[in-house]
C-alpha cells in the first residue's frame, strides 16, 4: 500500500494520519463516541449496513453498495485497508473522496480530537478511530442516505460499531488476529458478534459451526432476528464463464432472479453473493431500501473489488489474489483449480509477519511448481527467510527476487511450462502490485 504525496497538503495530513498507527489497536467505542459527538454527531442522519468477518467482508460491502447504488440510492462505502491510494477507503456513490476533502476532513476532525485528548481521561484516537469520523462526516456532507461499512478489526469494540445499522452481516469467521480476538474459534466469533444490536436483524454466511452457534446464540440473546445466508438463498453456476466472470443464478424463498454475470472469479464468490442477496432481501422487507431483481443484476454485473482473484493478463494468465490466511489460500487455491486444471502455477508470495505463512503454503504448495519471495516495504512484513523457509518446508522450490524481477521470472516459467502466475498474500503486496502495473 503506498503512502504517497501527491499535493502537499495532502501528503503532510497522511504523514499525521499515518503516525497515529504508532499508538497500536485501542478497543474502546467512547474516544470515537466522543469525537462523534464534538462534530455534531453525521451518523445520526444515516442509515447503515454493518459487515464483520474474516473473510469476504470486503466482497460482500462492494457488492451490498453497488446493488444498492444501481436501485438509487445515495451510497456511501467505508472499508480498509486500502490497497493503492487511502482515498479507496472513502466512497460515496461509487467514487473515491477527492484529495482535497480529505484535507478539509482532517483539518476538521484533528483539532477536536487534540482538544479531547487534553482533557484528564483523555486520550488521541488511533489511526482507524479518526478515519471512522472523517468517513461518517464525509458522508454527512455529501448527503449519503445509506452507508456500508466494513470493520476494521473484531466487531464488539471496532469504531464501526457506534451505529446502529438496519442490518448486521457477518461473513465466514477464521483464526486471526489472536492477540486481540482470542484464540480459538468461538472466541473470535464472539467479538464478531458483538455487532449484533437488540431486534436488527443478522445475516450469518457460511461458516463453521462452531463460530455459527455463536452467532445464532448472541442473536437469540439480543432478540435478533438470525438470518442463515446458505439457508435463505440459493447461489449457483449456470454455465461456464470466461474467467473471471461467472454464469450466476440465484434464487431464494422470494425471488428468483435473472441469470447474471458476476465479474469476480472463485467459487467462494458464490457465498459472498448469497450472504449480500440475503442481506439485501431482509433491507427490502425491513426498511425503505428494497432494490428489484433488475437493481440486484446490474449492481452485481458492474461490482468492482480488486485484487481478489483479479485477472492482470491472459498469455499467460496472472491472477493477483490477497489471500492473507490459510481458509483464503484454501479459496484461492480451489479457484487457480478451476482456471489452470492441472497446469502448475508460479507463485509470487509476501506476507505479514503475524500471518500463518506454513498454514497458507500448505494449502498452495500442491499447486505450486516454483515459488518466488518479495520483500515487502512495511515494518510489519515477515523476514524473508522465514518465507522461503515455509515454501521449501511445503515442498516447493523457491527463492527470493524484488517484485519487478519475480514478475518477470513467474510470467517465464509459466511460458516456458505452460502455467499460471499468481501473486498472492498481503494486502500490502497487492497495493504495489497494482501500483506497478498502473505505472508500466
Amino acid at each position: 500500500m503506498q503512502h504517497d504525496g501527491r499535493k502537499p497538503a495532502l501528503g503532510d495530513r497522511l504523514t499525521q494520519l499515518y503516525a497515529r498507527t504508532a499508538a497500536g489497536v485501542k478497543f474502546d467505542l467512547e474516544v470515537t463516541r466522543r469525537l462523534l459527538d464534538r462534530i455534531g454527531n453525521p451518523q445520526s442522519g444515516m442509515s447503515f449496513v454493518h459487515v464483520a468477518g474474516t473473510n469476504g467482508k470486503g466482497s460482500v460491502c462492494a457488492m451490498i453498495e453497488s446493488v444498492c447504488r444501481a436501485a438509487g440510492f445515495r451510497t456511501g462505502l467505508y472499508t480498509s485497508p486500502h490497497l493503492v491510494k487511502f482515498n479507496e477507503r472513502i466512497r460515496v456513490a461509487g467514487r473515491d473522496i477527492e484529495d482535497a476533502e480529505l484535507v478539509e476532513l482532517f483539518n476538521l476532525v484533528d483539532p477536536h480530537d487534540r482538544a479531547l485528548a487534553a482533557m484528564p481521561d483523555g486520550r488521541e484516537a488511533t489511526f482507524f478511530e479518526l478515519t471512522t469520523v472523517m468517513a461518517l462526516e464525509h458522508f454527512r456532507r455529501s448527503g449519503v442516505k445509506l452507508a456500508v461499512l466494513e470493520t476494521g478489526m473484531g466487531g464488539r469494540l471496532d469504531a464501526t460499531n457506534v451505529v446502529t445499522p438496519l442490518v448486521s452481516v457477518i461473513t465466514r469467521i477464521g483464526i486471526e488476529h489472536r492477540e486481540f480476538l482470542g484464540d480459538t474459534l468461538e472466541k473470535i466469533a464472539a467479538e464478531k458478534a458483538g455487532i449484533i444490536k437488540p431486534g436488527v436483524g443478522v445475516v450469518c454466511g457460511a461458516m463453521d459451526p462452531a463460530a455459527r452457534e455463536v452467532i445464532e446464540r448472541t442473536a437469540a440473546k439480543r432478540n435478533a432476528p438470525f438470518i442463515p445466508a446458505e439457508e435463505s438463498v440459493s447461489v449457483r453456476r449456470a454455465g461456464p464463464g470466461a474467467f473471471p466472470r461467472q454464469k450466476v443464478k440465484i434464487e431464494s424463498e422470494n425471488s428468483s432472479y435473472p441469470v447474471l454475470q458476476l465479474p469476480l472469479a472463485g467459487s467462494y464468490q458464490l457465498e459472498n453473493v448469497a450472504t449480500a442477496v440475503a442481506a439485501l432481501e431482509y433491507l427490502g422487507q425491513t426498511s425503505p431500501f428494497s432494490p428489484d431483481e433488475t437493481a440486484v443484476k446490474k449492481g452485481l454485473e458492474s461490482v468492482s473489488w480488486p485484487g481478489r482473484c483479479q485477472l492482470l493478463s491472459e498469455h499467460p494468465p496472472v491472477v493477483l489474489d490477497v489471500a492473507h490466511n490459510p481458509d483464503a489460500a484454501r479459496a484461492l487455491a480451489a479457484a487457480l483449480r478451476e482456471l489452470a486444471g492441472r497446469r502448475k502455477v508460479a507463485l509470487v508470495l509476501g506476507l505479514l509477519s503475524d500471518k500463518d505463512g506454513r498454514g497458507i503454503m500448505a494449502e498452495l504448495a500442491p499447486l505450486a511448481g516454483r515459488c518466488l519471495v518479495v520483500p515487502l516495504h512495511t515494518p510489519r512484513a515477515m523476514r524473508v527467510e522465514d518465507l522461503l523457509a515455509c515454501a521449501r518446508q511445503a515442498g516447493v522450490e523457491a527463492s527470493l527476487s524484488n517484485l519487478a524481477e519475480a514478475r518477470a521470472a513467474a510470467v517465464a516459467w509459466a511460458r516456458e511450462h505452460d502455467g499460471v502466475v499468481c501473486i498472492a498474500g498481503s494486502l500490502y503486496l497487492a497495493g504495489e502490485v497494482l501500483a506497478f502495473e498502473a505505472n508500466r
